[in-house]
């Protein structure tokens, strides 16, 4: 990873785990503990955005939101499903690689 791409990628990561950890430290995890969010970097805007999108952040009243615990599992689950999908596609395109290099 270049320097530039690995500073997006640390960032993103600051992002996930702030948003995520915003909710769960104030035990907003029902309607009833619904808190509200106000992101702090663009990163984290657009990481809630796509948490509300994907019903892992639920609205509840007055501008609150809540998480969705399972919701929030199977996201995690897919995004790391969707990762290993690409590591095994990129080890599968170096394997090629490195076979065509010795045949060739």
């Amino acid at each position: 990873m270049g320097g530039a791409t690995a500073g997006v990628a640390a960032a993103a990561a600051r992002a996930r785990r702030k948003v995520i950890s915003h909710f769960m430290s104030k035990n907003a995890v029902s309607p009833d503990n619904a808190v509200s969010f106000t992101p702090a970097r663009r990163m984290e805007e657009k990481f809630f955005d796509r948490l509300r999108e994907n019903g892992v952040l639920a609205p509840a009243k007055n501008g609150t939101y809540y998480l969705d615990v399972p919701k929030l599992d199977a996201y995690q689950r897919g995004r790391r499903k969707k990762i290993g999908m690409a590591l095994a596609g990129l080890a599968a395109a170096l394997a090629a690689g490195v076979g065509i290099g010795l045949l060739g």
